[in-house]
């Protein structure tokens, strides 16, 4: 989206992101969207000129507004163990949220599956940043940090395909709690 949204169309985005996210997309017309925010369908084409470009705003907005949420959770910590559990944790807090039928919808439609997928590599850098500056700050044990960062957003991938995860019956969220806490474990110096 290149056009600057007014106050009214942030506020209709921001509604449109809780809908979807608790309920899914796939199942949902226009005309069913513009009748649950009470809105008129004009007013939801403003946002994107079809219902695929809207799905793929929703979950750029998702995405977008998580970043500064996480970013938060990682300055609040102490030390580099904080800092990854910090970032992890936010995902998590971030994707809770998010509906399993919104997740399998996301996996379903190739452009919003894309806009997850970049926020994942993204993420995974982000993480191999946090643990390049914990090893370089002797907090975490020597470790290839590309390899670790690279092993984080093959788990992240998992988690968003959804697969592995419902054989465990676990929340997204649960996932990545699991990954956090599997994470500092395994890059904390032993005592």
């Amino acid at each position: 989206m290149t056009q600057r949204l007014t106050r009214r169309q942030v506020d209709l985005l921001e509604r449109l992101v809780a809908l979807l996210a608790a309920e899914g997309f796939a199942d949902f017309t226009v005309d069913d969207l513009a009748a649950r925010l009470r809105c008129s369908k004009t007013t939801l084409y403003a946002l994107a000129p079809t219902k695929q470009e809207l799905v793929v705003e929703v979950v750029k907005q998702y995405f977008r507004a998580a970043v500064p949420v996480v970013e938060a959770r990682v300055q609040e910590a102490d030390d580099a163990t904080g800092r990854v559990q910090g970032y992890l944790a936010g995902v998590a807090d971030y994707l809770t949220p998010l509906s399993r039928r919104f997740m399998e919808d996301l996996s379903a439609f190739g452009p919003a599956a894309e806009v997850y997928r970049q926020h994942t590599v993204a993420a995974a850098t982000r993480i191999r940043e946090l643990i390049e500056a914990g090893v370089e700050g002797g907090e975490f044990r020597t470790v290839n940090a590309s390899f670790v960062g690279e092993m984080v957003a093959v788990t992240m991938f998992e988690i968003q395909r959804g697969e592995a995860f419902s054989r465990l019956d676990m929340s997204d969220a649960d996932a990545y709690a699991e990954l956090a806490s599997l994470m500092t474990h395994m890059l904390t110096r032993s005592r």
